[in-house]
């Protein structure tokens, strides 16, 4: 019997391998059911109200004493609030933490904009740049020049993390892009003066905020710098620190994002913290990678082991394959945000491993990925014969 070709159109993933939630996009990411309903139940009271009353105010208070506690803040730092996301806080850095000249490590799209932002700054030196290929990370180089190290936990773009440690004999402070890694990948406060990350990634809440862990060093800066330069309000970190010790931003928030916020920085605590949200992080990982090591088809883009993200995986697929194509059929059966990065250019297919996907849902999927590789016949791998019928 000759092996036969299913169109893509027409494939139905078995009901009994989809995962039980499908979701694995980057961000924004899985928000859990109990996060939801938690909303929905102080909805009455709670939306629609004065972000400078005590409803939403105590949200505030109880979100930035949840951060301190869940990274461990060393007495002194401080937890800061502002609306914009990660994008803005770029900007608001560029004006109020970097004195002089900035150093980046640039692996990937989104290390790259920070620096970006810097070189157009009229007031700053031009920024000393150490880049790597896609898939790797560069180390620190020490410069005497430099007064501001940025570094970033893990890069969305490529999959890739970063070790977070202050750079030996340096004298600048260390300002940490963690947007996808906050909350999934294990650090130390100690070893950054500034941890700076939106919500929407481990943190299963919507975009438009960002959060700052500052250290006495951060703050210094903070306080001081506005004082010699212009720094337009919505930038100001001065404001932002005055008004986040208030308990409050300094223009409206999105309360929706506060309150998924705060329910699920509650669910990390009371399951155990950091060590708890790293553990499923890393659980996920072995699941994912695992199965693309073992695969005959499939291969983790990043190399070096140590290099591989535990938040957001990248696999490469076979060129027989078209990866676009599969990530379309998880769509049409419910299995959501596996494309690509649009602007890395590869053939994988790029999926979340935050804290709030279970490691059986990641297993699912690579289970799925499997049918329709095998469902879509021999022409689209390698000489791999046969198909599996629809079920």
């Amino acid at each position: 019997m000759m092996p036969y070709v299913i169109d893509a159109e027409d494939l139905t993933i078995p009901s009994h391998l989809l995962p039980k939630d499908g979701r694995f996009g980057s961000g924004p990411s899985k928000v859990r059911a109990e996060q939801v309903a938690s909303l929905a139940a102080d909805a009455p009271t709670y939306l629609g109200t004065s972000h400078r009353q005590a409803p939403v105010r105590d949200i505030v208070s109880e979100i930035k004493a949840a951060m301190a506690s869940l990274f461990s803040l060393p007495d002194g730092y401080e937890v800061l609030l502002g609306n914009g996301g990660t994008t803005t806080f770029w900007d608001a850095a560029t004006f109020g933490l970097i004195d002089t000249r900035s150093e980046h490590l640039c692996f990937g799209e989104f290390s790259s904009k920070f620096a970006a932002a810097t070189r157009a700054a009229p007031h700053l030196a031009d920024p000393v740049i150490i880049e790597s290929e896609p898939g790797s990370h560069p180390d620190v180089v020490v410069d005497d020049s430099v007064d501001t190290y940025a570094l970033t936990h893990n890069e969305t773009s490529t999959g890739v993390m970063a070790p977070i440690a202050r750079p030996a004999n340096g004298e600048g402070i260390v300002l940490v892009d963690a947007t996808s890694g906050a909350g999934g990948l294990p650090v130390d406060a100690s070893q950054f003066d500034c941890y700076y990350f939106a919500p929407q990634k481990s943190f299963a809440s919507d975009a438009g905020l960002w959060l700052a862990l500052c250290s006495p060093a951060a703050l210094e800066r903070v306080e001081r710098i506005p004082a010699s330069r212009w720094v337009p309000p919505s930038l100001d970190l001065k404001i932002a620190l005055d008004n986040s010790r208030l308990n409050q931003t300094y223009n409206t928030p999105a309360l929706a994002t506060l309150h998924l916020l705060r329910s699920q920085v509650r669910w990390m605590l009371s399951n155990g913290g950091l060590e708890f949200t790293t553990g499923r992080c890393d659980r996920s990982a072995d699941v994912l990678y695992g199965w693309a090591e073992a695969s005959e088809f499939a291969q983790p883009f990043v190399e070096k082991r140590s290099m591989r993200s535990h938040v957001v995986g990248t696999i490469d697929f076979d060129q027989s394959i078209d990866a676009l194509k599969v990530a379309g059929i998880l769509r049409a059966n419910g299995v959501v945000d596996t494309d690509p990065y649009r602007k890395l250019g590869r053939n994988q297919l790029r999926i979340a491993l935050f804290p709030a996907i279970d490691a059986e849902d990641v297993a699912a999927l690579c289970g799925c990925i499997d049918w329709i590789v095998e469902a879509l016949g021999p022409s689209s791998h390698g000489g791999r014969t046969g198909a599996r019928p629809q079920s």
